[in-house]
């Protein structure tokens, strides 16, 4: 396996192919006595010029830094980095670096807030407006993200936070 490159499905249905192994992720009873919610699909999607309809790669954060970001109006500026989770791993937020299009900042954009990603041109969507994102409080690295800032960044950006259906015991501040 190739380190530098992304893991993919397609690696994945190659290398249980080469092994003659059942994957884990199609055939019956993959879900318990409960039927697949993906059942009636197809696992080799094809479009109509014969490629891949799809690309279920697994990036890494070093691949995805420099994106662009893409406002619903426009560019904003580019992925700088992320804020990870300690404890539960998952990615919080983008660092989004917005001086390329104007005298900016950076700011903050949480995943929830992406519509899709273009691997191929190297851009993140997100379901915001330029002034919008423009507006949003300044994030500076340091900081301490507290959920004092996490909660005027989401009244800002009029987003539900994260920790919102979190049980009380699992809430906590950076």
């Amino acid at each position: 396996m190739d380190s530098e490159k992304p893991i993919s499905r397609q690696f994945e249905e190659a290398y249980y192919g080469y092994y003659g192994w059942p994957t884990y992720w199609d055939g019956a009873n993959v879900w318990g006595f409960f039927p697949s919610p993906v059942r009636g699909r197809e696992s080799r999607q094809e479009s109509a010029e014969g490629k891949k309809a799809w690309d279920f790669h697994l990036r890494s954060t070093n691949n995805v830094t420099g994106y662009h970001i893409q406002a619903i109006d426009g560019e904003i500026g580019h992925v700088e980095d992320f804020i990870i989770d300690d404890q539960t791993w998952a990615i919080r937020y983008l660092i989004v670096d917005t001086r390329n299009w104007w005298p900016g900042k950076k700011v903050l954009v949480s995943p929830q807030w992406i519509e899709s990603v273009s691997w191929n041109e190297s851009k993140v969507f997100v379901n915001l407006s330029r002034e919008t994102v423009k507006q949003s409080p300044e994030y500076m690295e340091e900081s301490l993200l507290t959920r004092d800032y996490e909660s005027g960044l989401h009244r800002h950006y009029d987003r539900q936070g994260y920790w919102v259906d979190v049980p009380a015991t699992e809430k906590r501040s950076y």
